[in-house]
Formats: structure tokens, sequence, C-alpha cells
């Protein structure tokens, strides 16, 4: 399974708005700037997180956006299905004519137990875990000099 676009640029953001969140509203551009994204394209995915009531909105000169809730409470999984509509590798029931009787389909069980795992695995993780974990590999970057 490959991401798409969309998914990983949302969970970009929303590392950003995490690791960003004692600032308070944080303006798209910003974003944009600091994760190298196109603005026009942000906008158009914070709308999906937003209806997903992932991140909150403030019009105005000074707005911008928040997490809705605690990053301990956004689960990786929860991003990628506002964006995504699923977090799966395939579905057979998405595909006509994939098998004559489902029920005994060897290959939809296969597909369904490793979607299970990749929600589970996905779903396992929350926006404070990956920020934490931003966070120390940004600290493990930072050289030391000895004298």
């Amino acid at each position: 399974m490959k991401l798409s676009t969309k998914s990983r640029y949302s969970l970009r953001a929303m590392l950003h708005l995490a690791l960003s969140r004692k600032e308070g509203v944080i303006m798209a551009r910003e974003i944009a700037e600091c994760q190298n994204l196109p603005e026009t394209y942000l906008e158009q995915l914070m709308l999906a997180l937003r209806k997903a009531g992932l991140v909150s909105a403030i019009r105005g000169a000074h707005g911008g956006y928040m997490l809705a809730r605690k990053p301990e409470a956004i689960t990786l999984a929860q991003i990628v299905v506002a964006l995504e509509g699923s977090l799966s590798i395939a579905d057979c029931c998405d595909v006509p004519n994939c098998c004559v009787e489902p029920v005994t389909c060897a290959l939809k069980e296969v597909f369904d137990e490793v979607n299970g795992k990749l929600y589970g695995a996905f779903n396992g993780i929350t926006l404070a875990d990956l920020a934490r974990r931003q966070q120390m590999k940004e600290l493990a970057e930072v050289p030391m000099y000895y004298i």
C-alpha cells in the first residue's frame, strides 16, 4: 500500500500543528512554508480534516488552524481515514465480480487480515506519539562539539 499525497501532506500538517500547539492558532501559510506544501492544496486538506473534527479553524486576519482535540486523542488512522475514506490495501467489495463466493474466498480473507493489521498499526500511533518521535529525531540531529 502506498499512502496518497493528500494523506501524507495531511499527516505532515497535523504533525506541524501538534508540534506548534503551544503557539495557538497557526496560519495555513506558515504550515505550507514549514512543510514545503502547496498552500491552496493544504487548504483543501484542512477542510476535510475540519469536517472530520480533527482541526478547528479560526477566520480572519489572525486566523488559522489548531487541533480540535489533544494530540493524544488523535490517531494516524483517523487522519488517513478522514482523507481516504478507509485504510486498506484492498477491498474486494469495491471490485465488481471479484470472486464468485466471498464466503469461500481465501484472498478476501487474507485482505481482511492485512487490512485489520494495517488499521491497527495506524490506530495504535497517536499524533502525540508522532510528535515525540519527531522531537527525538530532531534532538538526535543536533551536533555536539567538545573542546
